[in-house]
């Protein structure tokens, strides 16, 4: 790659960054300014008249792989941080803060460690919100797992406690390939996305939670009424709303109820899938763990799923994901918002309602610096994406189309 070039300015100086060819992820982060100017989308298509220009500013820096975003209904936020293990809040004046809790029993290693948080859909009643986090468990191989938690958060949201465990014994080896994103459905279902663990097996096996979404009642983690395999004798099969993933990074429903998402390919094809009720997406690395195997296997016996978008030849590795909704968002209205880690990008992707893709469109204002984690869309329908450099040089930025 040549000496690309990102000019970025606000009222006080321009500074001009050397692409990460260049110069490292860490030294091009101390180098941004706190609050980025609007940059013009690069002209590629006609929709490009009409794609929104961007206001990138930090809210919060300082931080260590912020891996999600939950916003609560007063306007805050609360926010993980995944190897600290730490749950922090935001209230709408800017207050931050540590959230107390009982921690004892989580583990951390790879990339597995406090991972993704939702509140509640009924927050404003019960203030109950949902972590996926990986946990000692000595009865497991390994001496770990990766479990779902429901929360209380205290009234003054300085503490939380804990509610119940309400999925457990989700696969975890050396803490590669934990997933795990977890999302609410219109319906009032939690989808869980998993990792494989990196567990050749685990994919294809119907009785492990790992490589899957799974779909559960929120109130105690059993089986959603309508799930395809509710009549399966193990209770984690029943769970199961697809298979056949790799690693789960990205979950969103789309306005219309369909409910997509983003995974890690191998060093190929990482994918955007649009989910469908007990479909199988292909991933099978056996025997051992054969990454040179296809993302989605089309000779695996039965029916597989394809992608409906994949990165091809090499990977950006694709990561949290959400539907852009808002006039001000313009030609990117119900598009998806796709992270990337690898390819320090935010990736804007335009699907006919049946799913078909149509085009993507790669902001300059988000492209180069950071690895972009978590994309959430705040109730001031804005973009809030969380980065993840790591040795604390980690923020949350505030994205406002114009």
């Amino acid at each position: 790659m040549g000496d690309c070039l990102w000019r970025v300015t606000n009222s006080d100086a321009t500074i001009t960054i050397m692409h990460l060819s260049r110069m490292t992820a860490s030294a091009a982060a101390l180098a941004l300014p706190s609050a980025l100017a609007a940059v013009p989308p690069a002209a590629a298509a006609p929709d490009d008249e009409r794609a929104p220009r961007l206001r990138v500013s930090t809210v919060k820096s300082g931080l260590d792989i912020p891996w999600d975003i939950a916003f609560l209904p007063d306007g805050g936020m609360l926010y993980t941080q995944r190897v600290r293990q730490t749950i922090r809040y935001r209230g709408p004046g800017g207050n931050d803060r540590n959230v107390r809790f009982n921690r004892s029993g989580m583990w951390a290693a790879g990339e597995t460690g406090l991972m993704s948080i939702v509140a509640s859909p009924n927050f404003s009643r019960k203030r109950q919100f949902f972590t996926c986090h990986g946990s000692n468990n000595a009865n497991r191989a390994g001496g770990h797992d990766v479990r779902v938690v429901k929360w209380r958060l205290r009234d003054n949201a300085r503490s939380a406690a804990k509610r119940r465990t309400i999925v457990k014994g989700l696969p975890a080896s050396s803490g590669r390939h934990g997933g795990c994103r977890i999302r609410f459905g219109k319906e009032g279902a939690l989808y869980i996305g998993t990792g494989d663990a990196a567990i050749g097996k685990t994919p294809q096996n119907l009785r492990s939670g790992g490589g899957k979404v799974l779909r559960v009642r929120s109130a105690n983690g059993r089986p959603w009424p309508g799930n395809p395999f509710k009549n399966a004798g193990k209770a984690m099969k029943r769970r199961i709303y697809t298979y056949g993933h790799r690693n789960v990074q990205g979950l969103a429903q789309r306005p219309n109820k369909q409910m997509w998402s983003v995974e890690h390919g191998p060093d190929r094809n990482d994918e955007v899938n649009k989910l469908r009720s007990g479909g199988n997406y292909g991933w099978d690395p056996r025997p051992g763990y054969n990454e040179n195997v296809p993302m989605t296997d089309f000779s695996l016996p039965g029916k597989q799923v394809g992608a409906r978008w994949k990165s091809g030849s090499s990977t950006i590795a694709t990561s949290g994901a959400v539907w852009l909704r808002g006039k001000k968002w313009r030609a990117w209205q119900g598009s998806l918002a796709v992270a990337a880690l690898k390819d320090t990008s935010l990736r804007v992707m335009k699907f006919r309602p049946k799913g078909k893709f149509v085009r993507m469109w790669t902001p300059p204002a988000l492209n180069g610096s950071f690895r972009l984690r978590s994309p959430v869309l705040g109730p001031d329908r804005n973009l809030y994406v969380t980065t993840a450099n790591g040795g604390g040089n980690d923020r949350i930025f505030k994205v406002v189309p114009r």
